[in-house]
């Protein structure tokens, strides 16, 4: 069954042939040794769909090497063979998703997101900053139905990108980043009423700087094949993600990954536990309904992963406990104001009927929001501590809006550096 989707081509009447699997031999690892989806809590190999190198998935797209895995898929890079022999190759990625029933809701409610992304408004600036849906269709695997989203396939999220820079990013490139990932998050926010829910350095990519990157890539997997472990119904690749250091600037970054994204302006109040630890907005851990400004703070608390390359609380690497966290925002931020504890069904988990936290002995010694930034100095270091503040508020409705936020003084000090 061929799912409602976006297309760019008809497969009529396309004249180049299929290229071939290399020959090559490719390393074979032990048949007991874990590797990739296996690694997955609850891994269940009958809910993954059993891709091979050089299939053709949808009847359109051959498979070239595997890019990725998550909990709930396999991601692979393929060529569209929708193209007359003339023509370069244009290649996709692709999201195999399981076929349990949990799975198949998901990415079923997120086509229906990304098909919104890609129509709300194509002419806003920021609708090139998030990674759309170009097509999608369901295949048929040996224990149920699998369905397919393709994407155009980027070069890596920010974090790997942030290793080869010494492990921090430069103050102007980091703003030059961020006017891409606000402008995103407006288009998101604003003409598509859609909430991530989820903005790490995972989830947001480099574009990719030049199509070559990928001709290498596939060259270089008929000549070096994939290590790979044979099982009794399956093969299991390991993923080629590494396109190594760009020779030129990176392209655009995109927001990715919306399968834990929700719908804005529904009659629902949001109350729901969302986001990874060490980025979650105060209003979920207590329990208080929640809205766009989550992304927000999300993107605020990145801030220090990015510039500083270290988390901006120690609480998010280490032992994590909710208690521990709020006790680090409070030497930070200051106490939360009644208004927030008054909305938290869970206030009393955490604060007595003063509105003291009970857990006294978590705060951390000498901690304040100036000492964590140590790569700036002066005026600066005070525009980006205003910035940064403007996003990192206890009340939700205090917080700066991705529109407001691209006018701010740092952010656009970029220019000038």
């Amino acid at each position: 069954m061929r799912l409602p989707t976006l297309r760019f081509a008809s497969t009529a009447r396309f004249t180049r042939s299929l290229s071939t699997v290399s020959s090559a031999k490719a390393t074979l690892l032990p048949s007991d040794e874990l590797i990739e989806e296996e690694r997955q809590d609850e891994y269940n190999p009958q809910a993954y769909y059993p891709v091979r190198l050089g299939e053709v998935l949808g009847g359109v797209y051959q498979v070239a090497f595997k890019l990725g895995y998550g909990r709930g898929a396999t991601v692979w890079l393929a060529r569209d063979t929708r193209r007359w022999w003339w023509q370069h190759d244009r290649y996709v990625a692709i999201k195999v998703t399981r076929n349990d029933r949990l799975f198949r809701a998901a990415a079923l409610r997120e086509m229906e997101l990304l098909r919104h992304i890609a129509t709300a408004n194509p002419a806003h600036l920021g609708r090139q900053c998030v990674r759309t849906m170009l097509d999608s269709f369901e295949i048929e695997g040996p224990h149920g139905h699998h369905y397919c989203l393709v994407y155009e396939p980027l070069r890596e999220p920010l974090w790997m990108m942030q290793l080869r820079t010494g492990g921090k990013y430069t103050p102007s490139t980091l703003k030059a980043i961020l006017q891409a990932v606000l402008h995103g998050l407006d288009y998101l926010h604003s003409e598509c009423h859609i909430i991530h829910t989820d903005l790490k350095r995972d989830n947001i990519l480099f574009g990719l700087e030049d199509i070559s990157l990928l001709d290498r890539a596939v060259k270089d997997e008929a000549e070096h094949p994939s290590s790979r472990k044979v099982t009794t119904d399956r093969t299991i690749y390991l993923s080629r993600f590494d396109m190594g250091p760009p020779l030129t600037p990176p392209g655009l970054p995109k927001i990715t990954d919306f399968d834990q994204s929700v719908q804005g302006d529904g009659q629902a109040i949001l109350c729901s536990f969302i986001q990874v630890d060490q980025y979650r907005a105060p209003e979920v851990v207590l329990a208080a309904p929640w809205s766009y400004s989550v992304d927000i703070w999300n993107l605020g608390m990145i801030l220090w992963d990015l510039l500083q390359g270290a988390p901006l609380c120690d609480a998010s690497v280490k032992d994590y406990s909710q208690e521990g966290y709020l006790a680090e925002l409070i030497a930070l931020l200051g106490p939360p104001p009644k208004e927030l504890l008054d909305r938290a069904r869970s206030r009393h988990l955490f604060f007595d009927d003063e509105g003291l936290l009970k857990h006294k002995h978590l705060f951390p010694q000498l901690r304040s929001l100036e000492q964590s930034v140590t790569v700036l100095e002066g005026e600066e270091k005070a525009l980006f501590l205003n910035f940064a503040r403007s996003m990192l508020q206890w009340l939700p409705e205090n917080r700066k809006t991705a529109k407001e936020l691209l006018r701010d003084p740092w952010l656009h000090d970029f220019l000038r550096n």
